[in-house]
């Protein structure tokens, strides 16, 4: 798994076994391999179409093939173990669920780069990738795909549970105590995205580690407000972000409104930490909170935000008086980074058993569907 930070390979090493309704995970290792730092400058190029061209987004398609096959290949030799199936979610570069017009017929798309040959070849073990468009073309917006995997380790009885995500974008997956209501799961706006920008661009820093640069500065409300009336946090539900609403362009526009305020760029961090915080919090009120009911709910947190302590003390702060007690995945046996590796390692599994990996209630999509393409060596 690499994700829209694009910072880096997550691997997750699982032993997955059927039980009953529902598939038994254990996480037998786990690895992070951050990018070189020129591949990295590429895959975020790509994303801007006036950096790229074909050869270019041609050859990063086969470079990060290459470089999952290296990080699946150094995890089974630090940890002498062997696998038998491969799941590579890919680096996605565009992801446009809603159709477009094009070429004179309006369709959704998305693309997640990554050549699966190159990892199957190499490995000889075979690979399911391309998991987005089998649910985008049952309707649904192909994300989020890690919900099946909460579900399957988070559901509880009595207590709502909460699985937060935040890495590039966050998303949640909101599951009220069983059976009592439907699984919901959305992007709730940036997550990482955002703070990681600036901390590039005012401390030349890759994140802002611990949170320690945004603890030293004001939150300026005037631009955290008007952040807030963004017409995508008013958005109902199924929903989607990346890149495209909050990358380059917005990261620029934000720190403009901050520097316009305050000198300080202490202030920038502390603003965009905060407006993470709140959207999460306040999609969480809006649009999950109702369906808990008076049950108390566990708020878990995974994804490289799990590591901010400003960000944690401020959604802390934000969600204890909604009846959510904050944690970590760490805390419930699943490390934070590992996450969404593993969450591919299932899909994997199902799709190699024929079983689907979407849920209908969070993509949006009209039916279950079996996900990805399988790549033999």
């Amino acid at each position: 798994m690499s994700g829209t930070s694009a910072d880096g390979i997550d691997v997750a090493v699982l032993h997955i076994a059927p039980n009953r309704q529902t598939p038994k995970l254990t996480l037998r290792a786990h690895e992070s391999f951050p990018f070189p730092a020129p591949l990295r400058a590429k895959v975020l190029a790509a994303m801007n179409a006036a950096q790229t061209s074909t050869a270019e987004l041609a050859r990063l398609h086969w470079r990060l093939g290459l470089a999952y096959s290296e990080a699946v290949e150094s995890t089974l030799a630090r940890h002498k173990i062997e696998i038998d199936l491969i799941g590579c979610h890919g680096q996605t570069l565009y992801h446009q669920p809603a159709p477009v017009l094009y070429a004179g017929r309006k369709f959704p798309c998305t693309w997640q780069a990554g050549e699966a040959q190159c990892i199957a070849s190499k490995l000889q073990i075979p690979v399911v990738s391309n998991f987005r468009p089998a649910d985008i073309l049952a309707g649904g917006q192909g994300a989020p795909l890690v919900p099946l995997l909460d579900y399957v380790l988070f559901a509880h009885p009595t207590r709502g549970r909460v699985l937060q995500n935040i890495g590039g974008i966050a998303n949640f997956t909101a599951i009220p105590p069983h059976p009592k209501g439907q699984l919901q799961a959305f992007d709730t706006g940036p997550g990482n995205m955002l703070i990681d920008a600036l901390a590039q661009t005012l401390f030349h820093k890759p994140y802002d580690p611990n949170g320690s640069i945004a603890a030293k500065g004001q939150v300026l409300a005037p631009v955290l407000n008007a952040a807030l009336r963004n017409p995508f946090f008013k958005k109902q539900p199924p929903r989607t972000a990346g890149r495209e609403q909050f990358g380059r362009d917005y990261a620029a526009q934000f720190l403009a409104q901050c520097q316009a305020l305050s000198p300080k760029p202490e202030d920038a961090l502390a603003t965009a930490t905060a407006l993470t915080a709140e959207t999460i919090a306040r999609a969480y009120k809006q649009f999950a909170a109702p369906a808990m009911g008076k049950a108390p709910v566990d708020y878990i947190v995974s994804g490289g935000g799990a590591r901010n302590r400003t960000l944690m003390q401020m959604l802390e702060a934000r969600l204890k008086p909604l009846n959510c007690t904050l944690s970590t995945s760490d805390a419930h046996g699943l490390p934070a980074e590992a996450k969404e590796a593993a969450a591919f390692a299932l899909l994997a599994w199902q799709t190699w058993h024929h079983l689907p990996g979407n849920l209908p209630s969070a993509t949006g999509a009209v039916r279950s569907v079996i996900l990805g393409q399988i790549t033999l060596p």
